[in-house]
């Protein structure tokens, strides 16, 4: 059914627009942050979320999103605002080329742009669309996706406070390319806990079916994986040859909260700042085998209600 309405782009969107509007009052109007925590939690993990005393990595989540505040988290979410906050901290070097800014989609004039870019939505998850020939692409539809952005309040959905108070944006970025990723750019994503890198998740190859494998800051291929549903490669990968750098770039960036997510890109031996993510999954991902889930959460140490 979804594929027959994707042929009809028009309808398909309308339809959109009126299911994300009845979203949008229920979760404002009906629901709270604890209630669609635990009923988001119950729906996806098909058991009651432990916000009392939590141990696993999924509960203490969840109960940061409800228990924690830390407004430099606001703008270390923005997609567009992080970027000052890079500059301040490890210098201009780190970050992709941007290449405009708009604060409507009838801003974006593709003819001014190169034929190939990244446009990412300012205050959400999942907010991209990744170009590599702008006269391939079905503008008419992907203009419609960044409409449909600019309208979402991402933060209702599933009770992340730190994209409640972004101003909603598109950035777009320099495409990113290495002639040695070209089934898609690795990820390096930096688990971080009370300021201190503990594990790096590595997620490759995503155009032909992706795998996710954790290392420790010694470079050690672990037995776990997830918290998306890859599977874990055979074989370890090579240890990036400016790894060192980057652990100290995730050390610096994560010094400030209980838990973030550095994600780095490795590109022709050159570093890149992706993002920092304060809830992964939004905490409904796990790990495989499932005593991780422990073991992680047991390297974050939750703070004092604020």
């Amino acid at each position: 059914m979804k594929k027959i309405l994707k042929k009809n782009y028009k309808l398909y969107y309308a339809l959109i627009y009126v299911f994300d509007k009845i979203m949008e009052l229920y979760y404002k109007h009906i629901s709270n942050p604890e209630r669609t925590v635990r009923q988001r939690y119950k729906r996806r993990l098909g058991r009651e979320v432990e916000l009392e005393n939590p141990k696993i990595f999924n509960d203490k989540i969840q109960w940061l999103k409800l228990n924690w505040y830390n407004p430099l988290a606001i703008k270390c979410a923005d997609k567009y605002g992080v970027r000052e906050i890079i500059r301040e901290k490890l210098g201009s070097k780190y970050l992709n080329n941007l290449i405009a800014v708009y604060d409507s989609v009838d801003q974006i004039d593709l003819d001014k742009l190169p034929d190939s870019f990244v446009l990412k939505g300012t205050h959400g998850s999942g907010y991209n669309i990744v170009c590599k020939d702008k006269s391939k692409m079905n503008w008419s539809l992907e203009f419609r996706k960044m409409k449909r952005w600019l309208r979402n309040k991402y933060y209702l959905k599933n009770g992340e406070w730190v994209y409640k108070d972004i101003t909603p944006r598109i950035i777009c970025e320099e495409f990113l390319f290495d002639e040695n990723q070209k089934n898609g750019l690795t990820d390096y994503k930096f688990f971080c806990f009370q300021g201190e890198p503990k594990y790096c998740q590595v997620i490759k190859d995503r155009k032909s079916g992706g795998t996710i494998d954790f290392y420790d800051m010694n470079w050690k291929h672990m037995e776990f994986t997830g918290l998306q549903d890859l599977p874990r490669s055979s074989n370890a990968d090579p240890k990036p040859e400016k790894f060192q750098k980057m652990y100290n770039i995730a050390k610096i960036l994560s010094e400030n909260f209980p838990f973030v997510r550095v994600d780095l890109y490795y590109v022709q031996n050159k570093i890149y700042f992706g993002e920092l993510t304060f809830f992964p999954r939004s905490g409904f991902g796990t790990f495989t085998p499932a005593k991780w889930n422990k073991k992680m959460g047991d390297l974050l140490i939750l703070p004092t209600k604020n």
